[in-house]
């Protein structure tokens, strides 16, 4: 500025204020700093104190240069100095009273401005204070401060940095003031900085790779703030720069965990979506098992018909349905085939499955469909419901039909088969309440069917009921006799007889009963096969027959007379015994357990059983001959054996059936008989043994035929064991 212009005065008090606005006073123009024009006194009238109080307080100022008359400065006046003078001429004012009181007046004045002033200079410290502590704060915050901070002109030169800037571009803060900032951005971003710098805005965020001298570029985050003056004019940029390596590492690190995470659940959500069509698809065949299932609950798996499940729900239906109404009548037909057994056996299980299949079909098509069912039990066994009928002609025109259609030819692989059926009929009834009833009644009619002969039926009544209760009383009945013992060996005595002596005995097993006394074999022999106990019998009998002949052995060989030939004893075989594996083990067992002489037990096997086995069976006898037992066909003449084939058994006796001894006088056809069979034996190497001697007669005539052995009621009946050991003692001769 000019020497000779005065422009204004510069105090303490404008430091604080200009520090507190937030300007740079190290680069501030004075201009800058001007609050107003300085007001100025001349050296002529500087003694006017009132006109200096009066100038200072009028322009409220605490400050009067004093020019001389050329307008040089040549001192500064205060408001203190000026009180202070006016207080050394008080007394030179004194008399004059108008002075006085306006000097008064002035003085008051001048203390409330005084006041005034010290106030404001209490509060300027105070402020300047602050401000100073602010300034520290601020500085302090700016140098320590953990990222970097610049300050720039409006060009992006580097005007401040602090220490965390420097160590961040790796030169002193000395060498960043006077730098531009862009020479610390990175090549490939300095373009895009340049153009930002253009246009910045404040708080402005971006990202950019920056420089550091001798540095490899990094990551960082830069926000931008603009400085102003004191007089709100932006005069540069704040920029706060952050290292955002270790952020952009974990952001990487995070991306790739999120691409392989989506990769995962991409993985997942395929597998997933796999695994919820297996799931469908499993639902889906969950579901075709669970009908499959139903399906086989209520049907056959071979022909597809209702099974009993099915077939009772239907038939309790039609019960309760009767109930209600009275004219409503049913019957239930159950069916066995005839001969399926020797089907199955001779073509096999295959051809027996065809048949079945065959035999569904036909009668569904003797049936009405809907109101007749007709379903498979198992086996061979079928049962139909018929609903609806007006009486029991409808019933027997069904069954006729079914027997009829069922009759026809049926040919299996090229091989004609023909079978028919036995059919119980069982009526709807009041009396019937649960559907296993009916079940069973329809099954009893059935067997009485059967037993008539094949293709035969027959309609329950309750004598057929009654007759069941009593075959089911005798099967139990049988099982506990058993267990309690109840069964009895009769020895009826075989003679030879040449010498009318006894040689041996039939053992006959009889029943003891608790209630009826002495049951005679053809009375239990047949339900004992059927429910399973005729090996246990047939096994006792053995044992017990085999023990009791060992003894009399021993306590009556003196009446032995067949001079060394001991007593013998000839025990039944039943074909199911006959058929088991184990009965060479079990013979040999019992004969050593007894100690009886094999030549001793002679086995009678009847000539059905050998007939049926045919081929089987002599196998079966040569294993038991040598054991050294000797074997008799039982009923010889009843079984219809081929002649021709006799010589291929290794038996040793022939028994003629009682039918062709047996009776007041021996007609002239069984005669016959008897020596053809005579004859043939002795041809065949085997001794004969007639049954069924009941006369003196008959007994002749056999003695004439040389028959060699005979047994009957003429000799003896059968008697227990002690009966047996008297008539051994007698030695009697017939």
């Amino acid at each position: 500025m000019d020497r000779t212009q005065l422009l204004g005065i510069f105090t303490y008090q404008d430091v604080v204020r200009l520090v507190t606005s937030g300007m740079d006073l190290s680069r501030a123009k004075m201009a800058q700093v001007m609050t107003q024009q300085v007001v100025t006194l001349t050296q002529s009238n500087s003694q006017d104190i009132f006109t200096a109080l009066s100038l200072l307080h009028q322009h409220q100022i605490r400050h009067l240069p004093i020019l001389d008359s050329v307008g040089q400065l040549v001192g500064i006046v205060t408001e203190t100095s000026l009180l202070h003078l006016l207080s050394l001429d008080k007394e030179k004012f004194a008399d004059q009273e108008q002075v006085n009181e306006e000097l008064q007046q002035t003085l008051e004045e001048l203390q409330v401005v005084s006041e005034e002033l010290r106030q404001q200079n209490e509060e300027l410290i105070t402020a300047r204070g602050k401000s100073e502590l602010q300034q520290q704060r601020y500085q302090d915050l700016f140098e320590f401060a953990p990222d970097g901070y610049l300050v720039t002109n409006n060009l992006g030169i580097i005007q401040e940095a602090n220490n965390a800037a420097a160590t961040l571009l790796c030169v002193s803060q000395k060498t960043l003031v006077g730098k531009p900032l862009i020479v610390f951005i990175a090549q490939q971003d300095r373009q895009i900085f340049r153009a930002k710098i253009s246009n910045l805005q404040p708080l402005q965020d971006w990202e950019i790779y920056l420089y550091p001298r001798g540095g490899t570029p990094f990551p960082a985050s830069i926000r931008v703030s603009i400085v102003y003056n004191s007089y709100h004019q932006q005069v540069g940029w704040r920029w706060l720069l952050c290292n955002i390596s270790e952020r952009k590492q974990a952001e990487e690190m995070l991306h790739r965990a999120k691409d392989e995470l989506e990769k995962r659940v991409r993985q997942r959500t395929a597998q997933l979506v796999k695994a919820n069509d297996e799931l469908q698809t499993e639902i889906t065949e969950r579901k075709r098992a669970e009908l499959q299932l139903l399906h086989l609950a209520f049907h056959d798996t071979l022909t597809g018909l209702p099974n009993r499940t099915a077939f009772i729900k239907r038939l309790e239906h039609a019960i309760n349905y009767s109930k209600w109404h009275e004219d409503y009548l049913f019957a239930v037909l159950f069916l066995d085939l005839d001969g399926f057994k020797s089907i199955n056996d001779s073509l096999g299980h295959g051809f027996g499955d065809q048949l079945l299949l065959v035999i569904a079909q036909r009668l569904q098509e003797c049936l009405r469909s809907i109101i007749d069912v007709g379903a498979r039990l198992g086996g061979d066994e079928f049962i139909i419901l018929l609903e609806g009928i007006k009486d029991i002609n409808d019933v027997i025109n069904a069954t006729e039909r079914i027997q009829q259609k069922l009759a026809l030819a049926v040919e299996l692989d090229g091989q004609e088969v023909f079978t028919t059926a036995s059919i119980g009929i069982v009526l709807s009834t009041t009396s019937y309440n649960q559907p296993e009833e009916l079940l069973r009644d329809a099954d009893i009619a059935m067997y009485r069917a059967k037993a008539q002969g094949k293709g035969c039926y027959e309609i329950f009544n309750t004598d057929m009921h009654i007759q069941a209760v009593s075959q089911l009383q005798l099967e139990n009945a049988l099982r506990r006799a058993i267990e309690r013992l109840e069964f009895r060996i009769y020895y009826q005595p075989i003679v030879l007889l040449k010498t009318g002596k006894i040689i041996g005995f039939e053992a006959l097993v009889r029943w003891l009963h608790p209630k009826l006394g002495i049951v005679l074999p053809e009375y239990f022999m047949s339900t004992a096969q059927s429910i399973g106990l005729i090996i246990s019998i047939d096994e006792w009998v053995l044992d017990e027959a085999c023990r009791q002949t060992q003894q009399w052995q021993e306590r009556f060989s003196q009446w032995s007379n067949l001079g060394e030939r001991p007593l013998t004893i000839s025990v039944n075989l039943c074909s199911t015994k006959f058929s088991q594996q184990k009965l060479l083990p079990h013979i040999n067992q019992v004969l050593q357990k007894t100690g009886l002489d094999p030549q001793s037990l002679t086995l009678e096997i009847t000539e059905t059983i050998i007939m049926e086995n045919s081929d089987k069976a002599t196998i079966r006898l040569k294993q038991l001959r040598k054991l050294g037992i000797k074997l008799a066909i039982d009923d010889f003449g009843t079984g219809y054996s081929s002649l021709g084939r006799l010589h291929d058994f290794p038996i040793n006796h022939l028994k003629i059936d009682r039918s062709f001894v047996s009776g007041s006088s021996v007609d002239e056809g069984n005669l016959n008989i008897l020596e053809t069979m005579v004859i043939l034996s002795k041809k065949l190497g085997v001794d004969v043994i007639a049954e069924g001697i009941e006369t003196a007669e008959q007994l002749a005539l056999l003695k004439a035929m040389k028959c060699e052995y005979g047994q009957g009621n003429f000799f003896s009946r059968p008697l227990d064991n002690q009966a047996a050991a008297a008539l051994i003692i007698a030695n009697p001769q017939w």
